[in-house]
């Protein structure tokens, strides 16, 4: 029997959390922004109004004044957020336990098992809708699927304030149309390069061979193929309960802004290194890298990209950040921070047996890196943070302290 998957994706959540504290907020176009004093601040969330002058999320607040010289400008009050976000998961507890947060207002929801109390996933989702509009303020868009891709579809499908059903029998009719960017992990420059051999939409991505697409795009082929299949197997996972870890991050600003491939590089791997280090103590292993880039005018994105399969061998966690990094981010751009997380985290005993699906020479590669990011755990343990560091960052200036006696 299919799997019934929902993704609830709040609306607009800083701007609808801000309307339901101050509700003069409603009837005008309002951004959350950060400092508007900062020619520099951007925009968090905007409301349906702002939207309508074409305001996007991260341009600076100079530039949303320029469309819009009567833009009410909000303060973001992130504690709020984080409350609001609790109390709307609150309520998707009230159908079943199994919840895997996907940011502050998003959430996959395995309700396969809960239609027995309270009816169809679609029935589900619109009961949802209604609570949590009636007893919190905000609006939701849901997604119900067979699994977490086409979910997470669904509910960007219609907005605001609707349930989007995706099922087995219809999913070609509406998924297909969809611009390939729309699939979860397909960046930017993934798009470019499916542009380049004629493919726009899910539909014409799913006439291409998985040959073809593992030839030209290497693993990440047997995503794209999978996904405009439907083709997802991925559980939804819940807030794990050790030590209450769900996700494990490392982030830095760094002296000067990194402008080069190495700088970038060499930044991913002094984050991956302690990221590695530290789920290794916690005995977790990560099935998704989380990407945070800023640039020098303060621009943020976030993407992340399944881990496969899940690790905490370092060097495996900084290929897949370098890799985002590489699809979204344009060579030479300025990055002023970087922050990697290690997310979708689950105890090492549990998935020991990964390893019998690997060929005997990726066995054996990744046991050599497992026995040498352990010796140098056992180096730093010995004799402390500044026993060891890669030879690449004594050689930068970049701002990452380091002993001179490493």
């Amino acid at each position: 029997m299919d799997r019934v998957i929902l993704h609830c994706d709040c609306n607009s959540f800083f701007a609808s959390v801000e309307t339901v504290l101050n509700p003069a907020y409603k009837n005008v176009p309002m951004a959350v922004c950060g400092s508007e004093e900062d020619r520099h601040g951007i925009v968090l969330a905007k409301n349906e109004l702002a939207k309508r002058y074409g305001i996007e999320t991260a341009e600076t607040v100079h530039s949303a004044k320029r469309k819009c010289p009567g833009l009410v400008i909000a303060k973001p009050h992130h504690r709020e957020y984080v409350t609001f976000s609790k109390r709307v998961n609150e309520i998707y507890a009230d159908y079943t336990d199994m919840i895997e947060p996907f940011g502050i207002d998003e959430s996959w929801l395995d309700v396969t098992a809960s239609q027995k109390l309270f009816g169809s996933g679609e029935k589900i989702a619109n009961e949802i809708r209604e609570r949590v509009k009636r007893e919190i303020g905000l609006t939701v868009s849901v997604g119900v699927s067979f699994n977490k891709v086409f979910a997470k579809l669904g509910s960007d499908y219609k907005k605001p304030d609707a349930t989007t059903v995706i099922s087995r029998e219809n999913y070609k009719q509406i998924v297909y149309p969809l611009p390939v960017g729309s699939l979860l992990f397909v960046g930017k420059k993934t798009c470019e390069q499916l542009r380049l051999i004629g493919v726009r939409t899910v539909g014409e991505l799913s006439e291409l061979s998985r040959e073809l697409l593992t030839a030209r795009f290497g693993k990440a082929g047997n995503m794209l193929y999978d996904y405009s299949h439907g083709i997802d197997e991925s559980p939804v996972a819940p807030r794990d309960t050790r030590e209450d870890r769900k996700s494990v991050g490392s982030g830095f600003t760094f002296r000067h802004d990194l402008v080069t491939s190495d700088e970038y590089r060499i930044g991913i791997e002094y984050l991956a290194d302690d990221i590695g280090r530290r789920l290794r103590r916690l005995g977790m292993l990560c099935t998704t890298v989380q990407l945070t880039v800023k640039d020098e005018y303060l621009r943020t994105i976030q993407r992340q990209r399944p881990q496969s399969p899940a690790t905490d061998i370092s060097r495996e966690i900084a290929k897949t950040a370098y890799a985002i990094l590489s699809d979204e981010w344009s060579p030479g751009r300025p990055v002023r921070m970087l922050t990697v997380t290690a997310t979708g985290l689950v105890p090492r005993e549990s998935s020991a047996e990964q390893i019998s699906l690997f060929d005997d020479g990726e066995d054996e590669r990744r046991s050599r890196a497992e026995k040498r990011e352990k010796t140098v755990d056992e180096i730093l343990q010995r004799y402390g943070s500044g026993a060891i560091t890669s030879g690449a960052v004594l050689s930068t200036d970049i701002g990452i302290e380091h002993s001179k006696d490493r």
